[in-house]
């Protein structure tokens, strides 16, 4: 089936979800994959006919082995790739992890080799910068109550409302 012009002109952006959780101090829970040069949050992409919501879940349960009760949407960011394609990242509120529930995480082991919480001034030390600024920027969010915010590489655009 031939390709129509407008539909060639379409955006198939991959899309990815994952959550933010906290600790009693607001630092960010942060895992360090297995396969990757740096930490991350949990979460990964969207299937197909899988919201990014659903997503978001169904990775903590895979990655930490606890059922998030995901508050809200913090944060979408567009983020554009030479190499593997534009993408739409959804970075959902986990809310704070009671020590009951952090006592309950259980690493995927194939995927991931720790966690840590993190203190927002340490999360650019352990990620790469787009990352850093999309996690930042949600941080700021949900502490002013401005979520969820629209983010271009892990930042505002110009002219958007703050």
């Amino acid at each position: 089936m031939a390709v129509s012009e407008h539909e060639a002109k379409m955006a198939h952006p991959r899309m990815a979800a994952g959550a933010l959780f906290f600790d009693a101090g607001g630092r960010v829970l942060m895992v360090q994959p297995t396969y990757k040069e740096y930490w991350d949050i949990p979460g990964g992409y969207v299937e197909v006919g899988e919201s990014p919501l659903q997503a978001a879940i169904r990775e903590v349960e895979e990655e930490l082995g606890i059922t998030p009760q995901l508050v809200r949407l913090l944060a979408v960011d567009w983020a554009p790739n030479d190499a593997e394609g534009d993408k739409v990242l959804y970075l959902f509120d986990g809310g704070q992890l009671t020590p009951e529930t952090l006592a309950g995480v259980t690493l995927q082991a194939d995927e991931l080799k720790s966690l840590a919480f993190l203190a927002p001034d340490e999360v650019a030390e352990r990620t790469i910068p787009r990352l850093a600024r999309r996690i930042l920027a949600a941080v700021e969010a949900r502490s002013s109550g401005a979520a969820p915010i629209y983010l271009e590489h892990g930042q505002q655009p110009n002219g958007a409302a703050a």
